[in-house]
């Protein structure tokens, strides 16, 4: 009588499985947090079924257990499903924490190299993007409690620190210190750490520091104005007391042949 011959089965979507707990933790730890950084969230069943940046979120922490598991083109294809449905472009690959919150969930790109910490909120039009097209870490790491306002780009693979802001569009192109407000284009240290206001139930992005490269030019320019005009008073000046205009060397110019043939 011959031994009994095991066979085992191998299951791709072991791992998937395994991992689907978690993977539900996850996905109630992203409803939730919403109530708390939204006002205008009034239930979890309201957020679950309205919210497209929670319904991005949701494809994609499927498609990232994919994408884990070697069912690429699968990951791929339930990501495009996830950006037609929601308007949010999150590659499977990228590595997003807990309770991570897209608000208004519309235009948001998010690279595949792209690794974002727990508590993270991004609003619209946020772009966490590449610079290269070479393979290998090329996307930004976010780290925890980063809050990114509406249409900001932070690009390439740099480092945003632990709970620093980036103002609305701005555009991040290097890494940043932990604790800091970061604004303009480029972006800059606006408010460092240690003063740094921390505001109960409000994101602070300090949008009034944001540079106005066209105000500033304006600036100039009227300073400029208000120049030449006091200038041209004190000429117009000299020319009533009968001194005339003066040259640089401090003498008064003399009329050329052209005023004398007038005359």
């Amino acid at each position: 009588m011959s031994d009994a011959v095991d066979v085992q089965v191998s299951d791709p979507l072991a791992d998937v499985r395994l991992r689907l707990p978690s993977l539900l933790q996850l996905i109630r730890e992203d409803i939730g947090c919403v109530r708390l950084r939204d006002p205008a969230a009034r239930s979890e069943l309201e957020t679950l079924l309205t919210y497209p940046g929670v319904h991005a979120l949701i494809w994609h922490r499927i498609a990232h257990r994919l994408w884990g598991a070697g069912w690429k083109f699968p990951a791929r294809l339930l990501s495009w499903l996830g950006r037609f449905l929601s308007n949010v472009d999150i590659h499977p690959a990228a590595k997003i924490g807990h309770r991570f919150f897209i608000d208004h969930g519309a235009c948001v790109v998010i690279g595949e190299t792209a690794e974002v910490g727990d508590d993270v909120t991004l609003y619209h039009g946020v772009t966490l993007g590449g610079t290269s097209w070479s393979p290998g870490k090329r996307h930004p790491s976010l780290e925890d409690r980063v809050v990114v306002g509406a249409g900001a780009k932070i690009l390439g693979p740099i480092t945003v620190g632990r709970g620093t802001r980036v103002g609305a569009n701005s555009v991040v192109i290097e890494s940043t210190p932990p604790e800091v407000t970061v604004v303009g284009i480029p972006a800059r240290v606006v408010r460092p750490e240690l003063s740094h206001r921390r505001v109960v139930g409000r994101i602070d992005l300090d949008h009034h520091l944001m540079p106005d490269p066209v105000g500033e030019a304006i600036s100039v320019m009227l300073d400029r104005v208000e120049f030449l005009e006091a200038r041209l008073a004190h000429l117009q000046k000299r020319l009533r007391d009968g001194n005339g205009p003066m040259r640089e060397g401090g003498d008064a110019a003399r009329p050329g042949p052209r005023a004398v043939e007038r005359t």
